[in-house]
């Protein structure tokens, strides 16, 4: 059976250089960063080649860099540590309500444990953030402002620099009124391989990313702290990563995330022939397929993202009709799918849940082909047809 995998934004292969720069750390060089003979220092000495990794495709300090296990960990870290860390009076954080779950959810966990409050604002039918909405929702207990960089579902690419532009502004007006400062978070774990993440650029105290969305193994991450930033530690144990990060290094991990943000730019270099099969794929789903709705904004989209809505279809059988032709797909969110309510990001711009329910994922990578891309549309085709007769329509 021919296998095509088109669910790149729910994990990736790891790179095979990735591998190789790994695989000494489980056979040879196996000590414990924290342990003071050669084999710890040497650990040590790779974790701190890959923190110089990080922060230079991100333009910052090694000091700034923070390695997690992963995205939701980062954003884990952020949200109750800037809480945690406050001295304001019933902290206030804004978030959109098209986040990742981790991100709704670590919300929804102060609310319920009544260290903050919460307000969300709203996208548009393409699921895009205002940034002026930030500005209007910003209250004087502020303390942070988290919003993801480009979505995980829809690919729909906020606009992160302005946002960063209208809190900077904010916080000028706030330090002559001796108001504390606003933070400023991003979850940029889908756009890290496509979108310019330079934190200056994006005016963010927090960035999160994953190392399972490029190229590098599960189970590691980053958070990218702002120097001077107030965030308090939200687990408890050794010192690691400045006190802010209890537990034993994953050394092989942390290797691996180093080597792979390392190669992102070079893997950039096939970011127009991505866009290409993707827009091929938008306009022949488009132009075949009846009753076809792309989610999203086609314009402001991460150039991996293809998000459908077939009419009368439901999605989950179309998905498993494609998976036994050998095609990987997603109904949405790789953390969600387990879920049989629709999608809240749909449901935030404005789709309907019949529609909702109807929608599939396709996420492109630097691996994908044309044949692949031709391969899946006649698939898609044939099966949305039969699905359509079998409903009658």
């Amino acid at each position: 059976m021919k296998k095509v995998y088109l669910d790149y934004a729910a994990s990736t292969p790891v790179d095979k250089k990735v591998l190789e720069e790994i695989l000494p750390y489980f056979l040879e060089k196996y000590g414990n960063p924290s342990s003071i003979h050669q084999f710890g220092q040497e650990a040590i000495e790779a974790i701190d080649k890959a923190r110089e990794q990080v922060a230079d495709f991100l333009h910052c300090n090694a000091s700034e860099i923070i390695f997690t296990s992963g995205a939701t960990e980062s954003n884990n870290l952020t949200i109750k540590g800037v809480v945690k860390a406050t001295q304001t009076e019933n902290p206030n954080i804004i978030t959109s309500v098209i986040e990742h779950s981790c991100v709704l959810n670590s919300c929804g966990t102060a609310v319920k444990d009544k260290i903050a409050n919460v307000s969300f604002v709203k996208v548009n039918k393409e699921g895009i953030v205002n940034p002026e909405d930030i500005r209007n929702a910003i209250r004087k207990n502020t303390v942070l402002v988290s919003i993801m960089y480009g979505n995980n579902e829809v690919g729909t690419i906020q606009p992160i620099a302005e946002i960063g532009k209208v809190i900077k502004e904010i916080n000028k007006d706030r330090e002559k009124n001796q108001l504390p400062k606003v933070y400023f978070h991003t979850d940029a774990v889908q756009a890290v391989n496509y979108l310019d993440c330079n934190v200056d650029n994006l005016g963010v105290d927090f960035l999160s990313l994953s190392g399972h969305k490029i190229h590098c193994p599960k189970g590691v991450g980053v958070l990218y702290i702002k120097k001077g930033s107030k965030i308090n530690s939200v687990q408890q144990g050794g010192g690691q990563e400045y006190n802010l990060r209890a537990g034993t290094h994953n050394v092989p991990g942390i290797v691996g995330i180093g080597k792979a943000i390392s190669l992102v730019l070079e893997n950039r270099k096939k970011m127009d022939e991505i866009r290409t099969l993707r827009d091929y794929m938008i306009d022949e789903i488009l132009k075949n397929i009846s009753d076809s709705e792309l989610n999203g904004s086609k314009e402001f989209r991460l150039p991996h993202n293809v998000n459908f809505s077939f009419k009368g279809i439901e999605g989950e059988s179309l998905l498993m009709m494609l998976d036994q032709e050998g095609i990987a797909v997603s109904t949405g969110s790789a953390c969600s799918s387990a879920s049989l309510e629709p999608s809240h990001v749909l449901s935030a711009m404005g789709i309907p849940p019949e529609i909702a329910h109807a929608s599939i994922r396709f996420t492109l990578g630097k691996e994908t082909t044309k044949e692949e891309i031709d391969y899946t549309l006649k698939v898609l085709i044939e099966k949305i047809k039969k699905l359509k007769e079998i409903s009658g329509m």
